[in-house]
Parts: C-alpha cells; sequence; structure tokens
C-alpha cells in the first residue's frame, strides 16, 4: 500500500488556526504538491508572533466563501483538504443554522463537486466532539456518537452523508480530531490548553469554571497536521475508500483539572483554582486511538503536552502578550466574528457584505 502523491491540493479554512501548520507541514513533506488555500478571511488578520506571511508557501490564495465554491479553485486538484468551518461551540450555539448551513450543507457539496471535477482524495476534519458524554470508557469509532452541540452535529451528519460518495475513485477520509492545542501562527485562546496558558502567563493563575473531573483528548495542531499528510496520500486498500477515524494518542486523554495542573507544574508559580461551587461539565469523553495506530504507524503524533505547553508559553512571550481579558479579544473567535458583524462587515448569515469575497473568486498567485 504505497501512499498517493498529490499534485496540487487544495486547503479550505487555511487562513484560520489550523491552517497555517498544515501548510507548513504538507510544503516540507511534499515538495512536489502545489498548495492553494481557500478561505473568506474571517480570522485572516489575526497573525500571532511572525514575520512572514504563513502563505508565503501557497502556489494560489483564494478568498472565497465555502459556501459558493467557485469551478476554477477546483481545476486540476487532485486532493481536497477541508478545514473551513464554524469552529467552536459557543459560535455554534450562537450561529446555529448557520453552522450547520458552513459546516454541513457546505461540506457535502465541495465533497460532491469535488468528485465530479476527479478530485481523487478527500479529507474532510471531523472532531470527537461527535461522542459528547462517555464516561471514563474510551469510545472507539464504533461507539455510539451523542453530539451535544450544534458543531459537534455538523460533523455527525456531514460524515453520514459523503460516505456514500466515497469509492476507489474518491477516497474520503474523516479525521475526527481530539482537541486542537498549540502554537499556530494565527493562534486562537478559546481552546482549554491555549486558554489555561494564556490565563498563567497574563494572571499567574488558572481558574476552573468546571468542577475539572471531565475527560478531554488533545492534539497539538502540528500531529493533526501529520495526519492530514495520512489522509491526504491514503490508498483505498488502507481502511477502504472511506473511513471516519479517531485521530490523536491514547497518552493525550486528560481530565481538566490535570491539565491545568500540567500547566501549572510546566510554569513556575502558577496557581490552580476551581470556582466554588463548579458544576461538572457535561461535555467529557476518552477516546480509544488504537486504529489510528493501526492505519498510519508513520503518522503518529509527536508533541507531548509538556511540549505544547512550552511552545505556547514562548509564542506568548514573543508577542508581549499580558492580556488578562484576553477572553474579550480578538484571540477568542466568537469576539472576532462579532466585531465584524458590529462595523457591518458580515450579515446574519456570517457573509461578508462587501469585497472579494462577497463578489466571488479571487486568486492571488505567489
Amino acid at each position: 500500500m504505497s501512499p498517493v502523491t498529490p499534485r496540487r491540493i487544495l486547503i479550505t479554512g487555511n487562513l484560520g488556526y489550523v491552517g497555517p501548520r498544515v501548510v507548513s507541514h504538507l510544503s516540507r513533506a511534499l515538495p512536489g504538491a502545489a498548495l492553494v488555500g481557500i478561505d473568506a478571511g474571517y480570522f485572516a488578520h489575526g497573525l500571532t508572533g511572525v514575520d512572514a506571511l504563513p502563505e508565503r508557501a501557497l502556489a494560489v490564495q483564494h478568498y472565497a466563501d465555502v459556501r459558493a465554491v467557485p469551478d476554477e479553485a477546483l481545476a486540476g486538484v487532485d486532493a481536497v483538504v477541508h478545514l473551513a468551518a464554524i469552529s467552536n461551540d459557543p459560535i455554534g450555539n450562537k450561529y446555529e443554522d448557520v453552522t450547520l448551513e458552513i459546516n454541513h450543507r457546505a461540506s457535502v457539496e465541495l465533497a460532491r463537486r469535488a468528485r465530479d471535477a476527479g478530485v481523487r482524495s478527500y479529507v474532510f476534519a471531523s472532531s470527537c466532539s461527535v461522542y459528547g458524554t462517555g464516561g471514563d470508557e474510551a469510545r472507539t469509532e464504533a461507539s455510539e456518537v451523542a453530539p451535544l452541540t450544534a458543531y459537534a452535529r455538523s460533523k455527525v451528519v456531514t460524515e453520514r452523508d459523503v460516505q456514500e460518495l466515497a469509492d476507489d475513485r474518491f477516497v474520503i477520509t474523516c479525521l475526527r480530531f481530539a482537541t486542537a492545542c498549540g502554537w499556530s501562527e494565527r493562534l486562537r485562546l478559546d481552546l482549554v490548553l491555549n486558554d489555561f496558558v494564556a490565563s498563567a502567563v497574563s494572571t499567574g493563575a488558572i481558574v476552573l469554571l468546571s468542577d475539572g473531573t471531565a475527560w478531554r483528548p488533545l492534539i497539538h495542531v502540528d500531529d493533526m497536521a501529520r495526519a492530514i499528510e495520512w489522509g491526504v496520500t491514503r490508498d483505498p486498500a488502507n481502511g477502504g475508500p472511506f473511513v471516519a477515524i479517531n485521530a490523536g494518542s491514547d497518552a493525550w486523554n486528560y481530565r481538566i483539572r490535570e491539565l491545568a495542573e500540567a500547566v501549572g507544574e510546566e510554569l513556575e508559580g502558577v496557581r490552580v483554582e476551581i470556582q466554588g461551587g463548579a458544576a461538572a461539565d457535561k461535555r467529557s469523553y476518552r477516546v480509544d486511538f488504537g486504529r489510528y495506530r493501526e492505519l498510519a504507524p508513520d503518522h503518529q503524533p509527536r508533541v507531548s503536552l509538556q511540549e505544547a505547553v512550552r511552545g505556547l508559553r514562548d509564542g506568548l512571550a514573543r508577542m508581549g502578550f499580558a492580556d488578562a481579558d484576553f477572553r474579550a479579544s480578538g484571540l477568542i473567535r466568537l469576539r472576532t466574528l462579532e466585531g465584524l458583524r458590529e462595523q457591518g462587515l458580515l450579515d446574519e448569515r456570517l457573509a461578508w457584505t462587501s469585497g472579494p469575497a462577497a463578489g466571488g473568486l479571487r486568486a492571488v498567485a505567489r
């Protein structure tokens, strides 16, 4: 089962948090492939601690809404990495219909159009949040899904609907990622470990708003990129034309309290507190990543929790970060979208009211 090297890879949502690390990794791992980005640009301006654009590794950057991808963006493409999504629960809760429109309907339509355009491989960024609440028993791909949020529900129904499109000529890989963490050139602080490190750096304390007993698997963004490389090069003989697989590491299943304590141990002098009367978080799931070890032995996670914490600490230091009120800043995705809406730049469907992405495709060639 030799890996298939794609010649041209379209990466949707490349101007977000995960995208820059995917572009960086694929440009090194698959140097013969032309990388193409397409993004609406909500968060493109949110560069953190870098001196050069991550997109310098791209052949072309398109600006377009994933709900209206022009045909020319798929021309000559033989692999699609679909990252574009409404990316967390607070946004999904506020924009539930839009979340299903973008995360589900647009994702299925893109897969259908990719197949019809002759694309060979479609990699969908799914999520372990589909398991919802699972207690202490580790969830496998055979476990029942129990999504608790609009975001998680969107992943479940997209996996279901793209499965029927897969065959030996159109290989679909749904990567059920653990919760993302780690440094990126477009940092987000509305992720649990990133939040804890930012709080530790800016206030010297981590205050848990739940009782800290909930389970959560994590994965570093660089290890997400390694999983995506496996997906775009996967032969259908390795797992079948369609696979929905937990992507992460058994060693990275932690209780929320353990994550906070790990940050406190790595960053000296940090206090870990549990807010008085804090209740348990309903979102709690341990995940079994055995099938991913079996199918992708050469693309296993490499970054340790301690390395992730240090990387975040050092990146925040390069930024001169000291904002104790960071949860009201543009480093929180919902805050960015609300700011754009307040300026009249986005409408109620989170579509641009003017500019290139509102009117269709625009491309910048390297």
